[in-house]
């Protein structure tokens, strides 16, 4: 959507001006200013509109954040107290295009959007008559069926550094608290989750 320019609504002001003595620009020079100053004007709302159009897709989402927020039940709790502005930014797109389900391939994507790119799950299993080896190492009772553990596969790839983060920025970043918040927020309430970070 292209935003007029204030010379556009002036020539286009001038173009509706109906005909006659009293409508004459070269007679009446006031009326020019007065085309000039309108035009400003709706040049003005023209951008705020295409603005507004910005701001109803959450994917460029900039001034109306709180408000998404507050439908949305936003700043999440995972997050801490005052998570950074790109970080709010990024809830309202994932709150609202988030579809969840509980396979390890959404826990992964969860790690993944915060910041752990080798991320993969391990589901532990008890043995059983049929499917355990003999020699094979084995973990737990019967109870070790309902655990997995979520292997980060190393440090984030977020975070402040220096020369790259502007004034006011929190420096580094907190390792773990937002993943296992998140993780064992939308873990299945049977099983029991293990965080790897290696």
């Amino acid at each position: 959507m292209a935003v007029r320019t204030a010379e556009q609504y002036r020539i286009q002001l001038r173009q509706l001006l109906p005909y006659g003595p009293a409508w004459d620009l070269e007679r009446l020079p006031e009326l020019d200013l007065v085309l000039a100053g309108l035009s400003v004007e709706l040049a003005c709302v023209d951008a705020r509109v295409v603005a507004l159009y910005a701001e109803m897709d959450p994917a460029s989402v900039t001034e109306l954040v709180p408000d998404w927020e507050l439908v949305m039940d936003l700043p999440d709790s995972c997050l801490g107290d005052s998570p950074s502005f790109g970080d709010r930014q990024l809830s309202v797109r994932q709150r609202l295009t988030a579809i969840g389900a509980q396979t390890p391939a959404y826990f992964v994507s969860i790690a993944k959007g915060q910041g752990y790119p080798d991320a993969t799950i391990t589901q532990h299993r008890a043995p059983r008559f049929g499917r355990a080896r003999f020699g094979k190492a084995h973990f737990g009772t019967w109870r070790v069926q309902f655990m997995w553990t979520l292997n980060t596969g190393g440090r984030q790839r977020l975070g402040r550094r220096f020369g790259v983060s502007y004034w006011g920025e929190r420096f580094g970043v907190n390792p773990g608290s937002a993943i296992e918040c998140l993780i064992r927020r939308y873990a299945p309430a049977h099983t029991v989750v293990h965080i790897n970070y290696n």
